[in-house]
This record gives structure tokens, sequence and C-alpha cells, in this order.
């Protein structure tokens, strides 16, 4: 939320802001419509998922929510005028955003920045108008166009010769094709498909060429989405096909029955030698391409392996420290629960609006004692009876208000009495105090640079903490640690500061 300079500016802002339903009211019914046609983006770029409302009307004051399977968590959730970070999902932070020129005409989109193979698929956009909403879908298909093929020959087979293509970095799964230089398709021998941790697809198809007259033979690989294609073309050399040499078959068949049967002794002899050489070659090469694959399979796996480890390592560590990080107070939400809290800060400006009123409450609050909870000034109310357990947290907008005071009062059931751990600002300063009754037992005086538009107080009940953020930069204010609570906890927050009575 930005400020306005000012501090009239400041306190007038959220009276405009809480009226804007009121002037935005849009029509009692109204329908969403998305493209007839999916959307088709090329992996790594940028994708626009446009909806349109109809009839035409102003969408600032909806509910727009962008969701996938499932309402939450979301792709994106658009409230009160702004982005909520709350309930989206990881693999979006960062990466989307609401774009329309005609916000007011219902016109928004879901922009989708470097998109993902797991992107592709079905959204939904629903737009909310009090009671009212309606939904449409919009198909995003994304493209992945890989390497060019790599083509190579492997080796003789069945009378002829292997050639074996390969190309990844596709998405979703390509076609291969063989095909002659005449343009003649041919049937490939085996095909392959393997899925890497990105959902990317590597193809390897296999060919046994037996024509030598061929000449060469290429490999394309296309994307059956868009239609675009690679390919590659290999030449196959005459003398690489295994023939039968003619002045052996010639000299077989002139000489006499004996000289032919020693002949043909030898020559089986000599034939089943070669025979055996190839065949000892052809173990040795499919042994060695076997002992290749293993090897770069198992450094693949291994890969897989190590990056699984460290993303576990990373994820345990997270989950152990999420604790002692003092940043990135969008995290801590997801460890705690939204209270159920009431701010009444409308009602407090539009009855205390007339400045000698205002005057006259502060003269009255003033000689209060903190012990009496009906006439503190409290803004907030909790709809259930206290905390006296688990992790809650509630935002409060300060916007550029003079004086304030937001944290915790304390019931507790023994004789302490009532106690509140707060923050105070008075000015440009500002104070963290632990009270009780008319005992003040903590009061540290806070540096803060950048002014705080809105703060996020995070209660553990059991831990013992009572943490303050600043979600106008997402920077940590101060905490109250290694508390002991023995009774009912309840959000405080009056639009002055911290006034003891004359006796303190």
């Amino acid at each position: 939320m930005v400020g306005v300079p000012g501090c009239a500016a400041g306190f007038l802002l959220p009276v405009l802001l809480l009226q804007v339903p009121s002037w935005c009211s849009a029509a009692p019914g109204f329908s969403v419509k998305g493209p007839a046609e999916p959307v088709m983006v090329l992996l790594g770029a940028d994708a626009t998922l446009p909806c349109q409302l109809s009839p035409e009307q102003s969408t600032a004051h909806m509910h727009i929510r962008w969701y996938r399977a499932q309402l939450s968590p979301a792709v994106l959730v658009y409230k009160n005028g702004q982005e909520q970070g709350g309930e989206q999902m990881l693999e979006y932070r960062g990466r989307t955003e609401l774009v329309g020129d005609s916000i007011g005409k219902g016109t928004m989109a879901l922009l989708i920045h470097h998109v993902r193979a797991s992107d592709n698929g079905q959204y939904r956009c629903q737009f909310k108008d009090g009671q009212i909403s309606q939904e449409a879908t919009v198909e995003l298909h994304v493209i992945g166009l890989g390497s060019d093929p790599h083509v190579h020959m492997t080796g003789p087979e069945d009378g002829g010769i292997r050639v074996l293509c390969s190309s990844g970095g596709w998405f979703p799964n390509p076609r291969v094709q063989w095909s002659d230089k005449a343009g003649v398709k041919l049937l490939s021998h085996s095909e392959s498909l393997t899925q890497d941790g990105d959902g990317l697809f590597h193809v390897e198809a296999s060919l046994v060429v037996m024509d030598s007259s061929l000449g060469n033979v290429t490999c394309s690989v296309q994307n059956p989405l868009s239609g675009q294609e690679k390919e590659s073309t290999i030449f196959l050399p005459e003398p690489f096909f295994p023939r039968m040499s003619p002045w052996k078959a010639a000299l077989a068949g002139t000489l006499p029955v004996l000289v032919l049967l020693l002949i043909g002794i030898s020559y089986t002899g000599w034939r089943e030698h070669l025979a055996k050489e190839r065949d000892l070659k052809k173990r040795d090469d499919e042994s060695d391409e076997r002992d290749q694959m293993k090897c770069e399979k198992k450094k693949a796996l291994n890969a897989k392996a190590n990056l699984e480890a460290e993303l576990e390592r990373r994820k345990n560590l997270y989950a152990a420290d999420w604790k002692k990080a003092l940043l990135y107070p969008d995290w801590r939400k997801e460890h705690f629960n939204l209270a159920p809290v009431t701010l009444h800060l409308k009602t407090f400006l539009q009855n205390n609006s007339d400045t000698e009123r205002k005057e006259t409450l502060r003269e009255e609050t003033q000689d209060l004692s903190l012990s009496n909870k009906q006439g503190n000034g409290n803004l907030i109310t909790l709809k259930v009876e206290g905390f006296m357990s688990g992790r809650y947290y509630w935002e409060v907008d300060i916007e550029d208000t003079n004086e304030w005071t937001l944290g915790i009062h304390e019931e507790p059931t023994d004789s302490k009495g009532l106690q509140f751990r707060i923050l105070e600002k008075k000015g440009c300063d500002y104070r963290a105090l632990a009270c009780c009754l008319k005992k003040i037992s903590l009061a540290e005086h806070l540096l803060i640079e950048k002014c705080p538009q809105k703060i996020v107080i995070f209660l553990d009940y059991e831990d013992g903490d009572i943490s303050f953020y600043n979600m106008t930069d997402g920077s940590h204010i101060f905490s109250f640690t290694q508390l002991s609570f023995s009774g009912s906890l309840y959000p405080y927050f009056k639009l002055e500061s911290m006034e003891l009575s004359p006796s303190a």
C-alpha cells in the first residue's frame, strides 16, 4: 500500500479506501469470458491469459482469483485493489501479475513470466462481487523446441547399417520421422522417450538402412502443437555396407573338384573366422555402448539424487530454522493461522471527525488506568474468547497516522492483573513497551528508518513470542521473546500513544 505524504492526507486515506465499494458497485449480474482457442507460448517466454467481464464494468472493487485444480492455494489473488500473497502457490511467487489497461471496462489478464513446462494446462479466472461469482477457463499450451538432432552411425546390423538420432529439450513429447534424400518416409527400427526433472522430453530413434544406394538419410524432430521441427542429415558411404567379394565365388567355380573341396574347406574356415571376429567386434561394440549408456545413466541418476538430497536438505533447514529468521513475513504466515479479528477504524474516524470531539476524547482517555478495558480505546475486536494456545497473525493498516499504540494485552488468571506488550508511535518516536497496571517493565526506543504503512503481528502462544513486522518492506521491527503466558491474549490497537494515569 502506497502512502500519501502529510499527516492530513494519511489520516483521511483509510476513510476513502473504505468508501470505494459504494462508489464502484457493479451491476447485479455479469458473466466472464475467456479466449476460445488455447494460448500458445514458447518455453521461457511470458504468457498473457486474458479474461473479460460481460457487460463491461469496473473490476477495481471485485475479488479476482486465478487458480488451477483447486481454489487455494491459488496462482494469484486480487482483493481490495491489490494483490494478496498469502494464498499464492510457491511456484508462482514473483512470476505472476495482473495486467489490464481497461480495468474500468472489466478487462483483466494474468501475466506469467518465464513460462515452464509445469505451467502447461488449464487455468480458471474467477470474479466475485459480493455474493455473485462467475468464472471462465483458459487453456495454456507451452511449446518447447529442443536441440538440433544428433545423428550418427552405431555399426552394422542385420546386413545393413544402424543409425541413431537423439534430441532433447522438447515439450510436449515430439514426433520423430526418418526420410531419404527423395523425401520418402522410412520407418524407425526403435524409439525411446525420457523426461527430465524440468518436464522436458529427450527422444532417441534408430534406423537400420539396408539399401547402400540411399546415399544419405534425414532425421527430423517435430513439435506436435506448433508443427515446428528441426532436422539433421547423415551421409552413408557405400563401402560401409557389408558385401561379398566376387573373385572368391569365381575362383571356387573354376578349380577341380579336389581343389574346390580344399578351398571350400579353407574358405569355410576363413568365413567362420571372419564371422567370429565380426561377432566379437560387434559384441565388444555393443558392450562398450552398453557400458557407456550405463555410465551416463548412472551419472544422471547420481546427479538427480544429489539434487533431490540438496532440495531435501534445504527443506529441512527451512523447517527447522524458520522461527529464527527475522525476514520474509510472508513465509512465516504459512506456519500461522489468520486471526479472526475486526478493525473498528472506520467507526472511530466517523464518530470522532470533529476536532473538538477528538480533544475531548483524548482528555477522557488520558486519566484511564491500563486495567480499564472499557475505556482504553481499543479498535480491534476478537471474535473468540481470547487466545489460549496456537499460532496466529493479523495485519493492521497504519497509513501515515501520527500517533498509535499496537500490540497485545493479557488477562492472566493469577493476581498479576492486565498486562500490555505493545509498539507505540508518537510523532517520529517509536517505543516497545511492556506494562503491567501502572508499572512499565520494559521501555525500549526503536530506530525505524522507513515509516510503516501496514504492520503484521505474529503470536506464538506456546513459544511465548510476539513479533512485529513492517509489511511495507518486509523488515522485522521488534519481538517480545521467552514470555510466559498465564491467561487469555487479545489484540490491541488505538490511534493514540499509551498514556498512564498521573500517579504512574
